[in-house]
């Protein structure tokens, strides 16, 4: 049975046509991926699916009983979760991630009130109905277990439990927008709508995704840019172009093929048409005027009038294509990095300042109250080299280090400890996760507000015609090089960065996220110039395409050190797996939420959504008392958990201990006949049960929040 149906849909937008005649079914468990140009409708297109807009034509037929959850790519602000008013109420990661449960929280306060009533003696025969079919609304919806649901979520998107109960005007943008996609997933919805849900995705969180939409007994829609996620992901796809719609049954690389012969087949048909269009036009141009030929003549005009011209969107011709110049030789070693420490934060060296801090640092709470504080140690023992024409990928999580890493190598930061040796005639090439080298739109050269072009020559140096044969060649033709440098959107600021990168001349590329905003076509052209270049690349991304495309080494940060694997991205992922399943000795290269990790229980939701085979990551320097703790170099002892912990875990124990023997006792009660005779005595012992094994459930909770 289709749990959603759309037929025929037109949408305007502002009068103009967006979109025609889009027509598609959703079968449970399908999981469809939404394929377009920037502006083609489709985020437009999933907001009308979840009821947010209405079509102008055509019908939209949802299952009787279908629940919807969208996560989209804006944070969650508005009336309801807006900074200021979630400050005032001091509304917490947590309340916001089970808000989107708003029935299960409605059938639990509906519960607990029937509960009351019956333990007070005055339930009749309309009110154990009522707590009957609450009750069976709350189990098909997961049970009393669904808050497990909603915090195997939020880890599995790399929220510790200590986040849960902060603040939700306390996180950045990136940690909002997979707060929203956390609260989505905890919704257990039939259907699930995701506009960009791999923003701001580590590479672990990623695969955690992968795996999680592939078995949910659900339809999932959803647009993306991260071509690896989409293979794995999608079962089909719905293509949407010049306003029309297409639907495909079948992977998303089946998909590109198909697209790809029609591409060749429209072309042939172009040329062919323009053919015969020319030989037309020849034969009007030679006979139109003589008397024996004009009538012929003028029925070839009559037919050339009526032929519907094959033609392609204006836009294919606007793809981004470019290539590096070929570098100046550098002596064979590059970079060579030894014993190094990286700290941010305290006297750490951070020569931005507060307002330029990067997100790893804000991941590893450093802000603007604390960024004078006690330095944190993200890489310490730290061993790096790069050779001259290698390409590295550098991997990790979020907050491991990689980017303060990069940004010592490209003599932004200065080492805490070690040593950082430079090659001979080494020219970096620096192209930043935020693009922050361009500036912030203002303050160049006493002009407030410069433009696209104005940038450029700022940062490169080059004539206004030079800047503007430079530009174009990064789709700023004509007044889009007028544009104004601080109106650009994401993709347009990292497409000028780029042409900045390019006209550089360096010999040494160290990039971070050079595909964040990039639509496919123009990552893929990324991707090809990356390939062809015959300098070194050191180049941290969470695009596993553009890491299998471009890497031949891979560096992972490891317990707040690098290790390196000989090959790219698939050796690495091959050799990972190997590690994991023990058909190799040594460390796993985990991926270790260092600068966030909290403790996981074996048996636990959260350890079982990550694997049989995890290995709880080791915390790092700055880890609060109670947990555990190393210290650099061979021959160090860890430190095991305090008194206190010790001794809230044994009353945790007792406690597990008296809530089973609760439930046992109980259930031998329960054995008598006389305790479900009758529909009230029935519905009474239901509920005795449920509140005990509840109080077995929760005691459970708590001794796995603290056993290490």
């Amino acid at each position: 049975m289709a749990l959603l149906i759309a037929s025929d849909l037109h949408i305007d937008i502002a009068g103009q046509p967006l979109l025609r005649g889009v027509s598609f079914k959703l079968e449970r468990r399908e999981r469809m991926t939404i394929a377009g140009r920037n502006g083609a409708g489709k985020t437009t297109l999933l907001r009308l699916l979840a009821g947010e807009a209405s079509a102008d034509r055509g019908e939209l037929g949802v299952a009787r009983g279908v629940r919807i959850a969208l996560h989209d790519q804006r944070p969650p602000i508005g009336d309801q979760w807006d900074r200021r008013s979630a400050s005032k109420r001091g509304v917490l990661l947590r309340e916001y991630i089970l808000s989107g449960c708003a029935e299960e929280l409605r059938i639990e306060a509906e519960l607990a009130e029937l509960e009351s009533r019956m333990a007070a003696g005055t339930a009749d025969e309309p009110t154990l109905d009522r707590y009957a079919r609450a009750q069976a609304r709350l189990e098909t919806r997961g049970g009393y277990l669904w808050r497990d649901r909603a915090t195997t979520m939020a880890h599995g998107l790399g929220f510790a439990d200590a986040d849960l109960d902060r603040a939700l005007d306390t996180f950045s943008g990136g940690q909002l927008t997979r707060a929203s996609l956390a609260r989505a997933l905890a919704t257990g919805a039939d259907v699930l709508l995701l506009d960009e849900p791999t923003n701001h995705l580590d590479i672990e969180s990623l695969e955690w995704l992968e795996q999680t939409l592939i078995s949910l007994d659900a339809a999932v829609v959803l647009v993306a840019h991260d071509r690896w996620f989409l293979e794995a992901v999608g079962t089909s796809v719905l293509e949407l172009e010049g306003g029309r719609a297409r639907f495909f049954a079948g992977s998303w690389h089946a998909w590109r093929r198909e697209q790809a012969a029609r591409e060749l087949a429209l072309g042939k048909a172009i040329d062919k048409q323009q053919a015969e269009i020319a030989r037309m036009e020849r034969f009007i141009e030679r006979f139109r005027y003589k008397a024996t030929k004009a009538r012929q003549a003028q029925s070839r005009v009559k037919k050339l009038a009526k032929i519907e011209r094959i033609e392609r969107d204006p836009r294919d011709g606007q793809s981004l294509e470019f290539a590096f110049a070929a570098p100046a030789r550098s002596g064979r070693v590059v970079f060579e990095l030894s014993d190094a420490v990286v700290q941010v934060g305290g006297d750490a060296g951070d020569r931005r300042g507060v307002t330029g801090r990067s997100e790893t640092d804000v991941t590893n709470g450093i802000g603007a109250e604390d960024g004078a504080g006690a330095p944190v140690t993200l890489l310490e023992h730290a061993e790096l080299w790069l050779e001259r024409g290698e390409h590295v990928s550098l991997v990790g999580p979020n907050g491991s280090g990689k980017t303060t890493l990069i940004e010592t190598l490209a003599g932004r930061r200065p080492l805490a400890a070690g040593k950082l040796s430079t090659g001979h005639n080494v020219q970096v090439g620096y192209l930043s996760q935020h693009a922050d080298e361009l500036g912030e739109g203002g303050g160049m050269g006493g002009n407030p507000s410069p433009n696209v072009l104005e940038a450029a020559q700022r940062t490169t140096g080059l004539t206004p015609n030079k800047a503007r044969a430079l530009l174009g060649r990064f789709l700023f033709s004509g007044e889009e090089a007028e544009k104004p440098l601080a109106g650009l959107s994401g993709g347009e600021r990292r497409r000028l960065s780029l042409a900045v990168l390019v006209n550089s001349g360096a010999n040494v590329l160290i990039i971070d996220e050079p595909t964040n905003h990039l639509d496919i076509e123009s990552r893929e052209a990324l991707e090809d110039a990356l390939r062809a270049f015959t300098g070194a690349i050191l180049l941290v991304s969470h695009d596993r395409a553009l890491l299998d495309a471009v890497g031949t080494r891979t560096i992972a940060v490891e317990d707040r050190s690098l290790r390196s694997y000989v090959g790219g991205w698939p050796e690495y992922l091959r050799i990972r797996e190997e590690i994991r399943t023990g058909g190799l000795g040594g460390t796993a290269p985990h991926a270790a939420r260092s600068a966030r990790s909290h403790a996981t229980v074996p048996g636990s939701a959260h350890a079982r959504s990550l694997g049989a085979a995890h290995v709880p990551p080791r915390p790092p320097a700055h880890a609060p008392e109670g947990t555990e703790s190393s210290a650099a170099g061979n021959g160090s002892k860890s430190k095991g958990p305090s008194k206190n912990r010790l001794t809230a875990q044994a009353a945790a124990e007792l406690a597990v201990e008296e809530a089973e023997a609760a439930m046992r006792e109980l259930e031998d009660q329960l054995a008598d006949p006389a305790a479900w005779a009758t529909q009230y005595e029935s519905a009474k012992s239901e509920a005795r049960h449920t509140a005990a094994r509840r109080a077995v459930e929760e005691a459970y909770a708590r001794l796995e929040a603290l056993v290490d």
